[in-house]
């Protein structure tokens, strides 16, 4: 094949960690289902037992750490979640004593996170994404967690200028990179030490598997947290990373199909009376857009923006006919709900987070501008 780092994302994605051709075998093995491996003498081979490693495992590992920095050497550890790959990241790297810096305005598990480094006696701090505040907070800090762009405000900081004033401050850079995908943004190649990302979105785009993973260029980094997997237990069943490694081939044309349609979408509800607080980092007028087109390859497949109130947001969403009322995102089916419904989020009752699928463009939007008409009676 042509050098890994010049052929396009979907030669890449289609290609992706797959083993050497073998005459009469599947060009992707099928899952390995094993709790031991046979294993006399000395335990030299890299299969010993299920909680370790596994070949289904290895073949979507390379084929995710093709994906997070082409040509380059990296690790991928995989995760049963996203959770699970956020915490090892953490939970490996800090120790009571130390000091964190997290975002205040990501993801809404973060502060289940945060009462569990306190205990364990991390120092929190915590700064929103935007403007790249968490800076403020770095004094010190053994790791920066960044999100960007952060769910669910779509707020985006400049990973250069972080992973460079983090590096002078003697900490580490966690960048989670769930919305963007590594077709959309590679932290790896921004300077960071760690990508992390929840695989149940946009990378394996379906919907129907939970899975993480964690990528380094550090063999040591990666080393601890393929060792704290193997601690806590948190691997993924054969059946899903081969489902995962599967959907990545159509990776590409997911992801060019979604984040074309959230623009079209999001050029739509502009012109909208009733819709205020409209975000997308692909908007020229977005505030997140100087810094995201500069670091981002494409903008992603999430809109966000604000109805006027719990009843018309709700309204709104049951007027919906192609879009399914639901949390996650990234996935072929547009999802769409009022975030405030979980508590979590610092946002208005009628905020919504609109994950954009692979439905015909114009299907979806008249969809979505139908359903506004119909709410506002």
């Amino acid at each position: 094949m042509n050098d890994e780092r010049t052929v396009g994302d979907g030669t890449r994605a289609v290609r992706a960690g797959l083993p050497d051709p073998v005459k009469y075998e599947p060009t992707l093995p099928g899952p390995v289902f094993a709790a031991h491996f046979h294993l006399p003498g000395e335990p030299t081979g890299p299969y010993t037992y299920g909680r370790d490693e596994n070949p289904t495992w290895t073949h979507l590992e390379r084929a995710i750490s093709e994906l997070e920095a082409p040509g380059e050497s990296v690790e991928t550890v995989t995760f049963a979640s996203g959770m699970a790959a956020i915490s090892a990241v953490l939970f490996s790297q800090l120790k009571a004593g130390e000091a964190v810096v997290l975002p205040d305005d990501g993801y809404q598990a973060l502060p289940l996170l945060r009462e569990r480094l306190e205990a364990y006696g991390v120092e929190v701090r915590t700064a929103p994404t935007g403007g790249d505040a968490q800076l403020e907070a770095l004094a010190g800090a053994r790791l920066l967690w960044i999100e960007t762009p952060s769910n669910p405000g779509l707020d985006v900081c400049d990973v250069r200028r972080l992973v460079r004033e983090a590096r002078a401050a003697g900490a580490l850079v966690a960048v989670d990179n769930t919305l963007a995908t590594p077709l959309g943004q590679r932290p790896l190649e921004l300077g960071a030490d760690f990508s992390v990302a929840s695989d149940t979105k946009g990378m394996t785009g379906h919907g129907d598997i939970l899975l993480g993973h964690v990528t380094s260029g550090d063999p040591r980094l990666a080393a601890d947290v393929r060792r704290w997997r193997k601690v806590v237990g948190a691997i993924p069943g054969p059946m899903e990373a081969w489902l995962a490694h599967r959907s990545l081939a159509t990776l590409q044309l997911r992801v060019d199909r979604q984040c074309a349609t959230a623009l079209e979408l999001a050029k739509a509800l502009e012109g909208r009376d009733e819709v205020s607080g409209l975000r997308h980092p692909g908007l020229p007028g977005d505030p997140s857009y100087p810094i995201a087109s500069l670091q981002m390859r494409r903008f992603g497949s999430v809109v966000s923006f604000v109805l006027p109130d719990r009843a018309r947001a709700e309204r709104f969403l049951d007027e919906l006919r192609l879009v399914d009322d639901a949390t996650s995102f990234g996935g072929v089916r547009s999802t769409a709900e009022r975030r405030g419904r979980w508590g979590g989020d610092a946002v208005p009752e009628g905020f919504i987070r609109f994950s954009v699928g692979a439905e015909d463009p114009e299907d979806l939007i008249a969809d979505v501008l139908r359903a506004l008409d119909v709410s506002a009676r």
